[in-house]
C-alpha cells in the first residue's frame, strides 16, 4: 500500500476516527441521492480542517455508463456542479462509477459516456471507477486520465496506470462500514476545500522491478534484489541493481507485487519492510509481516505498508522468507516507496 484511505456512503464515522484508523484521503459520493449519500459542504469543509484528502466519484446507478454519450454529458454536468459548489477547485478530477463486472461488448457504450463527460469537464478530469476489465480498456483507448479500481471483478489483477486501488470492502470505522483504499500514484485526484496539493503534499516515489529470476532457500529471510528502475529521481535504488529503495530520513508508504513460482499449494510466504544500517547491513530493524499462503505453481504476493518513517543512515529493504521444504523462485515483481522528506 501506499497512501491509505477509505471510502463511504451514508454513513460518517468522523475525524477523529478516521484519523486513529490511519486514513489520510476519504473517498465520497456524488450523485441524484437525496437520502444522505452525498458529501455535504459542511463535511468537505471537517475533513479539509483536520488535514485529510477528498476524492469525488459520480455514481447514480451501477449501470449509468451504458447509456452512453449524453448521459455521460449529463451526469458530467451535475457532477461538476456539485464539486463546485463543495470548494472543490475547478482542476481537480472526477470519478465515475462503472459499478458492476462490466464486460467488453458493454465497453463502446462505457467510453460513448466518457467522451460525453469530457465534453463537459474536459479529458483531464476524467476518471474511472471499476474492475480490471473497463478500467485498462478505457486507458487503452484514452478515455480517462484517472482510474480507481476495485479488486472486485479483478481477478487478482491491477492495472499499473490506475491512481487508486479499492482493495478490500467492509471494515467498520466508528460503526459505518467501509472500504479500504489506497493510492499508488502521487497524485491520485485528491483535493481540499479550495486548495490543490502542490509542493510538499505531491511526495516523491521510486519505482523498481524485477526482471532477473532469484531463488528464494526455504525458511531464509532474503533481500528483494530490484534491477529495474522505472521511477527514481532521486537515485535512491543503485541503477546496477540491489535490495536498498530508499535512504534516510524519510517518511515513506511502500506497495509491492511480486510473483512467487515453485512452492506447494499451501505453503506459507512471508514479506517484510526492514531499515538496515548502512554502515553495518547485519544491523536492522524489522517492519510488520505479512503472511501470503500459495496457491500453485504462481503464487502472487501484494505487500503493502502504509506508513512508517526511516531514520538518518538507514535504508529501506524488502525481504521474503518461504517456508516449503525446498528453494522456490522469484520469478517477477514491481515495487513502488511514495516518500516525504
Amino acid at each position: 500500500m501506499a497512501v491509505f484511505g477509505v471510502d463511504y456512503a451514508w454513513g460518517r464515522p468522523g475525524v477523529a476516527a478516521l484519523k486513529s484508523a490511519g486514513a489520510k484521503f476519504v473517498c465520497r459520493y456524488l450523485s441524484h441521492d437525496t437520502t444522505g449519500k452525498n458529501l455535504t459542504r459542511d463535511e468537505a469543509d471537517e475533513l479539509s480542517g483536520a488535514g485529510l484528502w477528498l476524492v469525488v466519484v459520480w455514481e447514480s446507478t451501477a449501470s449509468r455508463a451504458l447509456d452512453g454519450r449524453a448521459a455521460g454529458e449529463a451526469d458530467a454536468r451535475d457532477a461538476a456542479a456539485q464539486a463546485e459548489a463543495l470548494g472543490m477547485p475547478e482542476d481537480r478530477p472526477i470519478y465515475f462509477a462503472v459499478d458492476f463486472d462490466a464486460t467488453s461488448g458493454q465497453q463502446p457504450a462505457i467510453n460513448a459516456y466518457l467522451d460525453g463527460a469530457a465534453s463537459v469537464i474536459g479529458r483531464g478530469r476524467v476518471g474511472l471507477y471499476g474492475g480490471h476489465g473497463p478500467v485498462k480498456r478505457a486507458f487503452d483507448a484514452k478515455k480517462i486520465t484517472y482510474g480507481w479500481q476495485t479488486y472486485a471483478w479483478s481477478d487478482g489483477k491491477w492495472d499499473a496506470r490506475a491512481q487508486l486501488q479499492q482493495y478490500s470492502n467492509d471494515h467498520d470505522i466508528n460503526g459505518v462500514s467501509t472500504d479500504y483504499d489506497r493510492a499508488v500514484k502521487s497524485d491520485y485526484g485528491q483535493w481540499r476545500v479550495g486548495a490543490s496539493p502542490e509542493g510538499d503534499d505531491m511526495p516523491d516515489y521510486v519505482s523498481v522491478g524485477i526482471k532477473t529470476a532469484q531463488q528464494l532457500p526455504p525458511g531464509k529471510w532474503t533481500n528483494v534484489n530490484w534491477n529495474v528502475d522505472y521511477s527514481d529521481a532521486e537515485h535512491q535504488h543503485s541503477d546496477g541493481g540491489g535490495p536498498s529503495v530508499l535512504t534516510g530520513s524519510a517518511r515513506y508508504a511502500l506497495s509491492a507485487a511480486l510473483t512467487v513460482g515453485g512452492v506447494p499449494a499451501g505453503t506459507l510466504i512471508q514479506a517484510r519492510v526492514v531499515e538496515v544500517e548502512i554502515a553495518d547491513t547485519d544491523k536492522f530493524e524489522a517492519g510488520p509481516i505479512q503472511d501470503f499462503v500459495a496457491v500453485g505453481e504462481q503464487t502472487n504476493v501484494l505487500y503493502g505498508l502504509a506508513a512508517d518513517t526511516v531514520r538518518e543512515d538507514h535504508r529501506v529493504r524488502l525481504q521474503l522468507v518461504q517456508h516449503g521444504q525446498a528453494a522456490a523462485t522469484l520469478t517477477s515483481g514491481s515495487a513502488k516507496v511514495f516518500f516525504w522528506r
